[in-house]
């Protein structure tokens, strides 16, 4: 029953993520509210009611990790370069293009990850990851040029802000893993969004609101910040804790899925058969980079 429980939880993670990348497309483009002001606002307010939940839900102590000069110094790195970069990067493609491209091209974020531990280890990467890295390049092309490769079928700026989210979601699993391994992860993601979000006030404060609000913009706003934000995070760490971090983030990789199926559907985003190969090309790598190759017994001697 906790397994299943788990799985729910991955998937609901999963959808949230999706839903709330699509909704950020039609209120960039149909409501002109501001990409900056709404990544203040997530930032803020979701990493100020983390902290709440790790102070009174975990009984952590908030200002430990800020007591170890070398840990701050990390968390505001992270903060920064992940957290508020990640955040900036993926909404800025939306506002180019749409949340389908956006979020499919962010997956290709795991294969950075792969070629950059390959490099690091110095080692050649293994045969999955050869095709993984191959099919995160193939579809890439399909889906910035339809399969014409003398043009590109979204602006360059898209093409720059998507590859740069995944370059951003790259650093963002990756730099926080000391921390996250000596505090709890709402902590430290926690106040990795409270101190992105400060910095970016300074860029755009929250009071600085721009754009047509009515219902529809206030409650799509809401479901970012609440139920894409905070509840998609709890979620998917309970997921984690549940049934592991490898099966939580394949039923993750359900986000680049259901936000191109909502965009298509509800926003007419035109998505052609070749943008769907190019997709699942890209999507299929996390499940070709989860698949651990099996260690050959040495042979005993007698």
């Amino acid at each position: 029953m906790n397994i299943v429980k788990g799985f729910c939880l991955a998937v609901l993670a999963a959808l949230f993520w999706g839903v709330s990348g699509t909704f950020a497309q039609f209120l960039f483009q149909q409501r002109g509210i501001n990409i900056e002001w709404m990544i203040t606002m997530r930032l803020l307010v979701s990493g100020f009611f983390l902290l709440v939940f790790a102070k009174f839900g975990e009984k952590s102590d908030l200002f430990d990790i800020w007591k170890n000069k070398k840990d701050a110094v990390q968390l505001i790195i992270f903060s920064i370069t992940g957290m508020l970069a990640v955040q900036y990067t993926y909404f800025a493609a939306i506002k180019h293009s749409n949340a389908a491209t956006a979020t499919v091209l962010q997956y290709a974020g795991p294969v950075i990850i792969a070629i950059y531990l390959a490099f690091k280890n110095k080692r050649v990467p293994v045969f999955l990851e050869i095709i993984a890295i191959v099919l995160a390049v193939l579809g890439t092309v399909l889906l910035v040029t339809h399969g014409d490769i003398s043009s590109l079928s979204i602006s360059g700026a898209a093409l720059f802000f998507g590859l740069a989210s995944a370059v951003s979601l790259a650093i963002y699993t990756l730099q926080p893993v000391k921390l996250l391994s000596k505090y709890k992860s709402s902590l430290v993601i926690g106040w990795g969004m409270l101190c992105g979000g400060i910095v970016f006030s300074f860029v755009k404060a929250p009071w600085q609101v721009e754009g047509t609000w009515d219902l529809q913009a206030f409650g799509y706003t809401a479901f970012i910040v609440i139920l894409g934000t905070l509840v998609a995070f709890y979620a998917y760490l309970s997921a984690v804790k549940i049934i592991g971090g490898q099966k939580t983030s394949l039923l993750a990789s359900m986000e680049p899925l259901s936000a191109t199926v909502l965009a298509v559907l509800w926003l007419n985003v035109s998505y052609s058969t070749v943008d769907w190969v190019g997709s699942l090309f890209i999507i299929s790598t996390v499940f070709l980079l989860s698949i651990k190759p099996k260690k050959v017994k040495p042979v005993e001697e007698h």
